[in-house]
């Protein structure tokens, strides 16, 4: 049976994302879903899909937000993501320029910065980070020998790695850390260099998604690793290889950065879908 799954698709420095309403899928495998909807070449293509659904009346959240990373698997937030939503619904007139947002690490409160057409820049409160001090500097024995890293949650679990110049196969280390036993939900990955005590520039491997060009939450856990390692000092601009993201670490940890609408429409889904070569049965 063919679904049509009505999706709007947006990108927060160049983290790319796809959103629907959870009525519109009612029915349907939401991981099965999201491996088919978020398949680079075979699908509409997007690092995670984001299924809204309208809260309680008992909340002060304006939607609450489950993601989906592209394998399926859940993700309890992403920072870009929680951007990206924001602007979905102020382009729709379902929210204000100061939101709250449900996530599965919480309520995310969202404060519109900037607006041009439908291009946006927000800033989004993370809340607190938690880490043990023992945890900062890990030693981690992998194929290649042992490496050094550091340890922190900032809603989702991060793995940070300071290097002096981003090695050549630093992404293969980091799809080898991401499911080292360590690391039993698997972790998001980031190598990060220190350009200044306030400027960072960051690499990013996303659990359950791989290489993406930036990280929201990525770039919170390189900026509080940094900070609690006296490597930098709040607020720190994090440079990805899509722009730059400003975090700040006050009462809590705030992310600001952009987020655009790129376009919308429906994806056709069936419970198997065409990769090129053969039918599969999700």
């Amino acid at each position: 049976m063919l679904h049509r799954i009505p999706y709007y698709k947006a990108q927060g420095a160049g983290n790319d994302f796809l959103i629907s309403w959870r009525e519109q899928v009612a029915g349907l495998d939401p991981s099965a879903v999201a491996r088919a909807i978020c398949d680079r070449h075979h699908g509409i293509g997007a690092d995670g899909w984001y299924v809204l659904a309208r809260p309680a009346s008992n909340t002060e959240a304006v939607v609450e937000a489950q993601l989906y990373n592209a394998d399926g698997s859940l993700a309890e937030v992403s920072g870009n993501g929680t951007r990206c939503i924001a602007a979905v619904l102020l382009a729709e007139e379902l929210a204000g320029p100061e939101l709250t947002i449900q996530t599965g690490a919480g309520p995310k409160f969202v404060r519109l910065l900037a607006r041009q057409d439908l291009a946006f820049e927000f800033e989004v409160a993370m809340g607190n980070p938690r880490w043990q001090p023992d945890e900062l500097n890990t030693p981690l024995r992998l194929s290649q020998g042992v490496l050094h890293v550091s340890i922190v949650h900032v809603g989702n679990p991060q793995c940070v790695v300071f290097v002096d110049a981003f090695p050549p196969n630093w992404s293969t280390l980091a799809a080898e850390i991401e499911r080292h036993p360590r690391f039993p939900n698997r972790t998001n990955v980031s190598f990060v260099r220190v350009l200044d005590p306030q400027h960072l520039e960051a690499r990013f491997y996303e659990r359950g998604v791989g290489q993406t060009l930036s990280s929201g939450t990525g770039a919170v856990g390189a900026a509080v690793a940094a900070i609690l390692n006296a490597r930098a000092r709040s607020p720190v601009e994090v440079l990805t290889r899509a722009g730059s993201l400003r975090v700040r670490w006050e009462d809590q940890l705030y992310l600001a950065g952009p987020a655009q609408i790129l376009g919308k429409g429906e994806f056709y889904y069936t419970s198997a879908y065409y990769t090129g070569t053969q039918l599969v049965r999700p």
